[in-house]
């Protein structure tokens, strides 16, 4: 199997449009592995709709070394070819002297050789200089090869490409035009998800423009000859072994609104003994369950659709008041409250907007509220659904939540925000909801204990 590690010199650069057009390009006739940096939720999503393999997140911060190896191992079973996208630009992380978080500490940990794209808009032999620089911050990333992104022309790529090759000595493998069709729909948190209905056939006109563009000027097979051969391990990590007797029946929030899932989730669950019963807040009325998981998503564009769902709010009042156990990140913590309310000018709205939800948790949730992007750090309580833990995780949401101010609070964070002041993880009954993501390989103690949770 061949691997390698696409990288960006910043954020912007193009990384994310041209792993995608790579991703479904080498997926012709192959199996295709990808796998994304960081804790985001939307480029898995449309790198495993490219390569019809779910994608998995490498995070150098939250994960150990051994836990990123674990997750890449597994995730390469079966494949001919594996593609990580990096995340910002290649030594970005959590830190200013050293590359906890960032891409290269993962290109290390991998031994992975990177091919870096390069943001080439404007400038031709300073891009050398650029390349030069990279190569020399830290000799221990292998960079092989160069992309480059944003040529304007014939000259300008001439210039680019020689100044590289002779200055830095490695291979510039493509060099991009630009074009508007390189630019993928925005939305206020970032790429529109995959799954979502509204937009998707754009999405996939756009992939097919840009892989169309992207094949005839990025040279595959270069690139392949650049790429790392790795031999995956013959045996299965125990933390994703399947449970040989499934006992306990899980219910997960799966629709246009609740999609944030780490891929691991449904293998970790699995290995935990856990039957994954997926449902639909926006469709379905709740079916019968052990427990239930309301993962992330974008609730506040379905507010009107949530609402009239009254079977399903008054299903997971009713569950939560008699002790079943419910686990809800952001999205499904939001629906979890008594109202949402869009303020008016969120979203283009003439006037505010408000819909009632599930209930569950005394308080509502106003967007647009602060937006917070980061990492978190914290302790859960004894007594919480998920178990005493320390825990790293991640948050991102553009919402305020304002609970009752006699909520109780499993999570005490020393990094993050929570849902008040480094409180998180709101606790009613067995029911627990908090803005912080857990990543399920690193949180699995967490997780199995809401397992056993389930099993009564």
């Amino acid at each position: 199997m061949k691997s390698f590690l696409v990288a960006g010199d910043r954020s912007g650069s193009g990384k994310t449009s041209i792993t995608l057009a790579l991703s479904a390009l080498l997926s012709a006739g192959r199996a295709v592995q990808t796998f994304k940096v960081g804790m985001d939720y939307i480029d898995p999503s449309y790198l495993a709709g490219v390569t019809g393999r779910p994608c998995r997140n490498l995070d150098g911060y939250v994960m150990s070394p051994e836990e990123v190896r674990t997750v890449y191992a597994h995730g390469c079973r079966g494949a001919d070819i594996a593609v990580v996208e990096g995340v910002r630009g290649l030594f970005e992380g959590a830190e200013a002297l050293t590359d906890l978080g960032s891409t290269a500490a993962i290109a290390k940990q991998l031994n992975l050789p990177v091919v870096l794209v390069i943001n080439a808009r404007s400038i031709t032999r300073s891009a050398a200089a650029i390349v030069k620089g990279f190569l020399a911050f830290d000799p221990d990333v292998d960079i092989r090869g160069v992309i480059l992104n944003n040529v304007t022309g014939t000259r300008h790529q001439e210039k680019a490409v020689r100044a590289i090759e002779h200055y830095c000595g490695i291979p510039v493998v493509g060099a991009i035009p630009r074009m508007a069709e390189m630019e993928l729909a925005m939305r206020h948190l970032g790429l529109v998800p995959y799954r979502e209905g509204q937009g998707h056939e754009e999405f996939l006109a756009r992939i097919e423009t840009v892989k169309r563009m992207i094949g005839e000027h990025v040279d595959c097979d270069a690139l392949l000859g650049l790429a790392l051969e790795v031999t995956p391990p013959a045996e299965e990590s125990g933390v994703y072994a399947a449970h040989p007797d499934p006992d306990v029946r899980i219910g997960v929030a799966l629709d246009e609104a609740f999609n944030f899932y780490y891929a691991d989730l449904f293998d970790v669950l699995s290995s935990c003994g856990a039957k994954v019963v997926p449902f639909s807040p926006l469709h379905d009325r709740l079916p019968e369950a052990d427990g239930y998981i309301l993962g992330g998503g974008y609730p506040e564009l379905f507010g009107p659709e949530l609402e009239a769902n009254t079977a399903m709010r008054e299903g997971l009042f009713e569950v939560s008041r008699n002790g079943t156990p419910i686990y809800a990140e952001c999205g499904g913590l939001i629906y979890l409250t008594d109202r949402m309310v869009l303020d008016r000018g969120f979203m283009d709205a003439g006037e505010e907007r408000v819909y009632d939800l599930a209930g569950v948790f005394s308080g509502e949730t106003r967007m647009p509220g602060r937006r917070m992007l980061g990492y978190v750090v914290g302790t859960s309580a004894a007594g919480s659904p998920v178990g005493e833990a320390v825990f790293r995780g991640h948050e991102f949401h553009y919402s305020s939540v304002r609970l009752a101010p006699e909520t109780r609070y499993a999570y005490r964070l020393s990094r993050g925000s929570g849902i008040r002041d480094g409180l998180d993880g709101a606790v009613r009954d067995r029911t627990v909801g908090s803005y912080t993501h857990l990543h399920p390989v690193t949180s699995r103690g967490m997780l199995a204990h809401f397992v056993d949770c389930c099993r009564g």
